[in-house]
């Protein structure tokens, strides 16, 4: 039980070491990622479309 113990003690100390961002950059942060991952989506959904298109033209 000591064992564990001592592990949260070591984490709460490395925790402490972190360097948290401040709001305002995790905001940007999250915006960036929202926005990568809706273009992505977006892209990826017309390449589909598109594969999806060419691929019934061939087989008719």
């Amino acid at each position: 039980m000591g064992r564990i113990g001592q592990f949260f003690k070591e984490v709460a100390r490395e925790m402490k070491k972190v360097s948290w961002p401040k709001s305002k950059d995790m905001v940007r942060f999250t915006i960036t990622v929202i926005s990568t991952v809706a273009f992505f989506s977006v892209f990826f959904a017309v390449v589909d479309l598109g594969i999806s298109s060419i691929i019934e033209l061939i087989l008719k």
